[in-house]
């Protein structure tokens, strides 16, 4: 199911979201800044949408933003981190994991 996803940047925080129909609130991943890394800190889907492939489009959009503007994510999310397992070739995007 494709969907809209708009995206809200504010400097040190942000947002990809994206409406549900018959849903109270939207899909959305959220995502707080460190320097030019992103960390991905929580993806939620309605129960009404789950298991159409949105939370994966959230993540998508952020990896594309990511690309094309130059910041690194830290997926602090257990959905986001899964993601980033299954497409090894987003690892040049992953921040390093601070030591």
């Amino acid at each position: 199911m494709a969907i809209e996803i708009t995206h809200t940047d504010e400097t040190t925080h942000g947002a990809y979201r994206a409406e549900v129909p018959g849903a109270a609130r939207p899909a959305e991943l959220t995502w707080r800044a460190r320097g030019t890394t992103r960390i991905a800190d929580h993806t939620f889907v309605p129960a009404e949408a789950r298991g159409g492939g949105i939370a994966m489009q959230l993540v998508e959009a952020l990896v594309a933003d990511a690309k094309e503007q130059g910041f690194t994510i830290e997926p602090a999310c257990s959905y986001v981190e899964a993601a980033f397992r299954r497409h090894p070739e987003w690892s040049d995007l992953r921040a390093p994991i601070p030591s």
